[in-house]
């Protein structure tokens, strides 16, 4: 079926299941720009439950408009409340003879460095082990001078940062393996598993980057975790652990939950 004036094309996407079928179909018309056939490309692709912001190849979050990869994570606006405290306590480490040293941990695209660096002077360094993710990351940051790494957690950062970071952000998985059959089909299906699959408690990850952390951290510095309401208290437990001094933030203007440990 051809995708036909907007107003049927409305309908096909909201016949599809999707909410704001409106917004959609204008979209979708923008990033066709003008062409029949593309439209109908990017229409099909949607109808069959491809994420948006994937058919669009790119994202909008905290005012950015964030690239896009094939099955990369998609940034959702909870993980504005991480980006947020993450460019205040980047400020708050800022001085007249010291840029603050900043690492985005399991970057995705990139998200909250961009965020960060574009508020803001730092040295920022973003990692993540997924390749598309670094990718996707790579063209996000590199406006920003920013180092993109691949590997697994902190072994994918340049040594040079041992005992000096000052602000560590970490959006890492926290899906409960067994919980991942229940998500969204748009994620479930067409996000990387390992972006999503957080262990059989979905904190497998806020171990590792926790027990590690300090090492990494200069004096005072923060470790900040995105996770849940429920899973925030073991988070702030594994932070309590290794020698940081954990506090819960909630906003719930996004629905966002933020673990932070100062060290």
């Amino acid at each position: 079926m051809p995708v036909g004036p907007p107003r049927q094309l409305v309908a096909r996407l909201r016949a599809a299941g999707c909410v704001f079928a409106e917004e959609e179909a204008a979209l979708l018309m923008a990033a066709a720009r003008g062409s029949a056939a593309s439209l109908e490309a990017l229409v099909v692709r949607r109808v069959a439950g491809e994420p948006l912001e994937q058919v669009l190849g790119w994202a909008d979050f905290a005012g950015h408009r964030i690239l896009l990869e094939p099955g990369v994570f998609v940034p959702r606006r909870r993980t504005e409340a991480l980006a947020k405290e993450t460019v205040r306590l980047t400020r708050e480490a800022a001085r007249p003879d010291h840029v603050p040293v900043v690492v985005d941990l399991c970057c995705g695209s990139g998200a909250i460095g961009v965020v960060v660096a574009a508020a803001m002077p730092c040295e920022l360094v973003a990692a993540d082990i997924d390749p598309a993710a670094v990718r996707a990351a790579s063209r996000n940051l590199g406006r920003y001078g920013a180092r993109v790494v691949q590997g697994d957690l902190y072994g994918a950062l340049p040594g040079d940062l041992r005992g000096r970071i000052d602000v560590l952000a970490a959006n890492a998985p926290y899906v409960p393996t067994d919980e991942i059959s229940m998500m969204p089909a748009e994620a479930r299906d067409h996000e990387s598993r390992i972006a999503l699959d957080g262990g059989t408690d979905g904190l497998d990850m806020h171990r590792r980057i926790a027990a590690s952390a300090r090492s990494w951290l200069a004096p005072g510095g923060r470790l900040l975790i995105e996770t849940s309401v429920s899973q925030a208290p073991a988070t702030a437990a594994f932070m309590a652990d290794s020698g940081l001094e954990p506090r819960v933030l909630r906003d719930d203007d996004v629905d966002g939950t933020v673990v932070i440990g100062t060290g």
